[in-house]
């Protein structure tokens, strides 16, 4: 038998914070933006693998196309978030990902 004088803790849930709408907005819109410029990026970049095959230069103009992408959609999203300071410089690099990747298949 369970002895009546040990019980539990009651555990009280927690009420969640209602948060900003200006929150939600700037996620939503980061979300989106790094969708549509991430799909052209990666998709410039592993296509630019096939093309620099048959001809170089081509190949190099859409691997470097794929970095302006990358880099131009990392730099909306951290204006979304208004973080334009120099310790938040290196997620910069993170629009350059697709693009350093598939530099090892072409070079």
């Amino acid at each position: 038998m369970i002895d009546q004088t040990e019980r539990r803790p009651i555990r009280r849930r927690r009420t969640p914070k209602p948060m900003n709408i200006e929150t939600v907005q700037r996620w939503v819109a980061s979300v989106i933006l790094f969708h549509v410029g991430s799909v052209p990026a990666i998709t410039l970049a592993v296509y630019s693998i096939g093309v620099a095959a048959d001809d170089f230069g081509r190949g190099v103009g859409l691997w470097i196309m794929s970095g302006v992408i990358g880099l131009l959609t990392a730099a909306g999203i951290l204006a979304i978030f208004r973080r334009f300071r120099p310790s938040y410089a290196a997620w910069l690099l993170v629009g350059l990902l697709p693009t350093a990747v598939t530099a090892f298949y072409i070079f």
